[in-house]
């Protein structure tokens, strides 16, 4: 009988992928603005530093698109208008699940208990939730963007498991980011299993306890017997 009696879950690139195209979004920013655009979807995220500041979003994006209007020679554009523009066009709702994602679920629920641990606050995140009619399938949620430490911090991960009553090595965490997810799971003493659905499997100084090319692997890893 296999020994993990809870799965966690990273939601954004594990669970759920955002349908909204890039450069609608983009351009909608400038929209919204009402000035033209100029610059691609692109250039805005290699300006964007690592995953956003829940408390600061505007902040974070107005870093971006200032680095873009400088690639452009642009330095007049107001660039919190921009990132304001941005999020008034972000579809929240325009998210669906990856391939094996509600398998992986049922799954899970059929072996044990099941949580979400995501970074983003509770304001963006139950949006998507909601969106994929999936609050049920957990027993515990932790909106990590609303506590003071996210992931990889082990905190999130210490209050998902202390809501369902689990040890942490009876507990695996399934998630796309071997910085946040992986590292961040490992610290707290859980399993981790990496999901590299937008890169070859290359770990590098990383070591997941199991790699994942197909969320309905995922069965393999909850039905193997305990060391």
């Amino acid at each position: 009988m296999s020994s993990i009696a809870a799965t966690l879950f990273d939601l954004d690139g594990t669970l759920c992928q955002s349908d909204q195209d890039a450069v609608t979004l983009y351009r909608g920013s400038f929209d919204v603005v009402g000035i033209d655009p100029f610059g691609e979807p692109g250039d805005l995220w290699r300006a964007l530093d690592g995953p956003p500041d829940p408390g600061d979003e505007l902040g974070y994006l107005t870093a971006g698109f200032s680095a873009v209007a400088a690639q452009y020679d642009r330095l007049e554009v107001d660039a919190s208008a921009l990132a304001r523009g941005f999020i008034e066009t972000l579809d929240l709702t325009a998210v669906s699940f990856h391939p094996g994602a509600e398998e992986a679920l049922e799954l899970a629920g059929d072996h044990g208990l099941v949580g979400l641990v995501t970074n983003g606050p509770a304001r963006r995140q139950a949006v998507k939730v909601d969106a994929l009619g999936i609050a049920n399938a957990f027993d515990v949620i932790i909106y990590a963007g609303d506590l003071p430490r996210r992931k990889p911090h082990a905190d999130p991960f210490d209050r998902a498991l202390a809501a369902l009553a689990i040890d942490p090595d009876r507990a695996l965490h399934v998630g796309d980011s071997l910085e946040y997810d992986v590292a961040g799971a490992q610290a707290a003493g859980l399993l981790a299993a990496w999901y590299p659905h937008k890169s070859n499997p290359d770990p590098r100084e990383y070591t997941p306890d199991f790699i994942l090319t197909h969320l309905s692997e995922l069965e393999v890893v909850l039905t193997a017997p305990a060391d």
